[in-house]
């Protein structure tokens, strides 16, 4: 029997003036940045969040509290890999992970290779195990007024054979 799991993340950041903006592991130029305690990559946390999740792990707030000032300022591919060493030690290796930004601007379309694979190597897969899609929320809420950016992420993980 194949034991495999999936896990959904979820993660929100405001925007501010000040900030560097990290997606998906790499500096997008723009006016704006993601605030937060670490380095607010909101489609990291959304990924760690997910496999996370899937191990029935907790989440990210719990493993990496925004309180604690280690982490503050931190690089989230720090943070994913932590995540991906927490399910290595409890026997769990990474199918795959589909994941979605809704932000208005900037666009993101022409950085997703360059994300997959930054990312791919972190969570021993390869870049086509690494879907990212980017879209706009027409306009509409918070993040439809440019004051924040949402991140979606599902992920499969796989028990792994003992040996």
């Amino acid at each position: 029997m194949v034991n495999i799991r999936v896990g959904f993340g979820y993660d929100v950041h405001p925007l501010g003036e000040g900030r560097e903006l990290w997606l998906g592991g790499i500096k997008l130029e723009f006016d704006k940045g993601c605030v937060g305690h670490s380095d607010a990559d909101v489609l990291l946390h959304a990924i760690c969040d997910a496999l996370l999740g899937a191990a029935n792990l907790r989440d990210i707030g719990f493993h990496f509290p925004n309180d604690n000032p280690t982490y503050k300022g931190a690089d989230s591919k720090l943070l994913l890999k932590e995540v991906v060493a927490l399910l290595l030690k409890n026997g769990y290796g990474i199918g795959n992970v589909d994941a979605t930004l809704s932000l208005e601007a900037p666009k993101v379309n022409p950085h997703i290779t360059a994300m997959q694979n930054i990312l791919a190597p972190i969570m021993n897969i390869t870049p086509n195990d690494v879907s990212i899609k980017a879209t706009t929320n027409e306009g509409l809420g918070y993040v439809g007024k440019g004051e924040g950016v949402n991140a979606y992420a599902v992920a499969l993980i796989y028990k792994l054979d003992k040996k």
